[in-house]
């Protein structure tokens, strides 16, 4: 069964009489959820309520010394270990850096890893991108049979979005990166660091630039981060393409008044559509019935 390496990936573990409670208070998804037999997904915010990091996170077996592991972005570790350390106080947390002892791998069909294989685990997300598993670094590489460009395709094609590429650390809301549609934020629990702000996004309506699929014509792709555009406005960024297809951080509102208007939708000199909309997104795409500004 085809399987990748996600080398741009990294590990923190989060142990102690009080991890659960402890990153409960402070990441966007509910910990009681996660099991060992459940992974969650969700991320830790700035007060103003932009993503800092996201992060998969996995229930370490007690048997296996219990705790939790954050899957999550390798670039993004020391910001994340700093904001951890910064909140953790008096709190009875351990944490550790295990990037360098750990791999982390991903089926790249979406399809099952061997029981053996690690820390095995359901992608939390959707169904269709498969399991996953923590393993130590020596030996991963005797996993894995495909490339991070085939595990990248297919979650383009999924329509689900990566964090530094397809949208910016610091500097995106979780409703534009879709958490809300991905599980990864719970609008039931108590608060969390920039709670307040998610919360008036998600009862007022108003997010509205979403990470959407995109389609190019002949399979031509532009580099990424750069600007999309139609009749002179400005629509968003472009982040990560494969084969024809990629991910925009786009103003929909915009969006929908240049499909409209009969503008072209334009990313550095080449044209685009929006891709079909994935069944996991809830919200009004442009071209519906129901699409408004608050979409």
């Amino acid at each position: 069964m085809p399987a990748t390496r996600l080398v741009d990936r990294g590990v923190i573990r989060v142990s102690g009489d009080d991890a659960r409670d402890f990153l409960d208070n402070i990441v966007t998804n509910a910990m009681e959820t996660v099991t060992p037999e459940r992974a969650g997904y969700g991320g830790l915010l700035t007060p103003q309520g932009k993503i800092i990091g996201d992060f998969l996170v996995v229930a370490v077996p007690d048997a296996e010394g219990g705790g939790f592991l954050l899957d999550t972005p390798l670039l993004q570790i020391p910001d994340l270990m700093k904001k951890l350390k910064l909140y953790k106080l008096r709190a009875k947390v351990t944490l550790d850096d295990l990037s360098q002892t750990t791999a982390v791998i991903a089926a790249t069909d979406g399809g099952r890893l061997p029981a053996d294989a690690g820390l095995v685990y359901a992608d939390p997300r959707i169904p269709e991108l498969g399991e996953r598993a923590i393993v130590d670094r020596e030996g991963a590489d005797e996993l894995v049979d495909a490339s991070m460009d085939d595990y990248h395709l297919r979650r383009i094609e999924l329509g689900i979005p990566d964090g530094g590429r397809d949208f910016l650390y610091g500097d995106t809301f979780p409703h534009e990166a879709l958490f809300d549609q991905l599980g990864g934020v719970s609008f039931r629990k108590g608060c969390y660091i920039g709670q307040e702000v998610v919360s008036r996004m998600q009862h007022r309506g108003t997010a509205r630039s979403r990470i959407v699929p995109i389609v190019f014509s002949d399979r031509v792709i532009p580099e990424d981060g750069v600007e999309a555009s139609a009749g002179g406005k400005t629509l968003g960024r472009v982040g990560s393409c494969a084969n024809g297809r990629g991910l925009g951080l786009l103003r929909l509102d915009r969006v929908a008044d240049a499909l409209a208007a009969g503008h072209k939708l334009d990313a550095g000199g080449l044209a685009f559509t929006l891709g079909q909309k994935p069944s996991f997104i809830r919200f009004p795409y442009p071209g519906e019935p129901e699409f408004g500004a608050a979409a």
